[in-house]
């Protein structure tokens, strides 16, 4: 289904561009635009993550260089069935992390140094366990290959600009290619959150299914949202078409809960989990197979029993 999913929107990416080409350029734009969307999608199928990744200047760590990290992130993803993906940290200091690659085997969690100094140990194994359920249900190759083609749209876009003059290969004028340079990156953005807004909720669920803690990751939740706008993301406001990869939304500007948010409502989401802390008998219950990351029990890796939304309120980083 995931690869239907992503074909299909390979297919609609690849009609913009050929739309955006013809409108900009006649027939022999259309074809030059169709040439560049075949290269586009064939580089954001196999390469698009790891552009993400050096975009944020991510750095892979490993079990030397960070044993705590790496041993919890192991043991989650052994609880989610999968295998370890590679880890990353960036060095920004807004709490938040996402996750890309194309399939379980190839797949990266990229963490903000910022989410490390901010969060308990069970609320960033519930941020972890969010993005590996992301991995398990495939999402990341549909979210990283959906921001590589939005970014490319919005730049192919913007390049109308410089043809509005000649009427020759531009049929729109002046006016109508300023609309398009509004419009065509408008579109790719609607797909943008029409997929990541859907897909949020069930990585909260399965997330905290896989760390057993879903009122950690409400706090988390709401400590990252707390943070996201009082602390600026450069990397991700140079490139907005990355937005919806994140856990929180990272750009600036207040979160609303409609189509043109990249995220469902925080606060939506903190009491879909409570509701299922419910259901599982008070917050917190032993992950999958037997409630161990690495031989190391969860309940030791942070603050015990349900925890609060809005979490302490000085918190104290694990990581440092």
């Amino acid at each position: 289904m995931h690869y239907a999913r992503t074909a299909l929107l390979l297919a609609g990416m690849t009609a913009l561009f050929m739309v955006i080409g013809l409108m900009l350029g006649g027939k022999g734009g259309m074809m030059i635009a169709l040439l560049v969307a075949v290269g586009t999608n064939l580089f954001a199928y196999w390469r698009s993550g790891d552009m993400v990744l050096s975009m944020y200047g991510a750095r892979e760590v490993s079990p030397a260089s960070e044993p705590g990290l790496y041993k919890l992130t192991a043991g989650l993803a052994r609880n989610a069935d999968l295998p370890m993906p590679k880890l990353y940290l960036i060095d920004d200091p807004q709490p938040n992390a996402f996750a890309t690659g194309r399939d379980p085997a190839n797949a990266a969690v990229a963490i903000n140094t910022g989410l490390l100094q901010s969060l308990s140990r069970d609320e960033v194994a519930g941020v972890i366990a969010h993005e590996l359920a992301h991995i398990k249900h495939r999402d990341t190759l549909l979210m990283t290959v959906t921001a590589t083609l939005a970014g490319a749209i919005s730049m192919v876009a913007n390049f109308g600009m410089f043809f509005s003059g000649n009427r020759e290969r531009n049929s729109l004028g002046p006016i109508g290619s300023i609309l398009l340079a509004v419009l065509a990156p408008l579109a790719a953005m609607v797909v943008q959150m029409a997929i990541s807004r859907s897909r949020e909720y069930e990585a909260d669920r399965l997330g905290a299914e896989i760390s057993g803690n879903p009122l950690a990751l409400a706090s988390g939740l709401a400590r990252i949202q707390n943070a996201a706008h009082a602390i600026p993301n450069e990397q991700a406001e140079a490139h907005p078409a990355t937005a919806h990869m994140f856990i929180i939304n990272p750009l600036s500007g207040r979160p609303m809960d409609n189509l043109f948010s990249t995220h469902p409502d925080t606060q939506n989401r903190i009491a879909a989990l409570e509701e299922q802390a419910r259901r599982m008998g008070g917050g917190r219950q032993p992950p999958r197979r037997g409630g161990f990351v690495e031989g190391v029990n969860l309940d030791d890796l942070g603050p015990r029993g349900p925890q609060s939304p809005k979490g302490p309120e000085n918190p104290k980083g694990p990581w440092g």
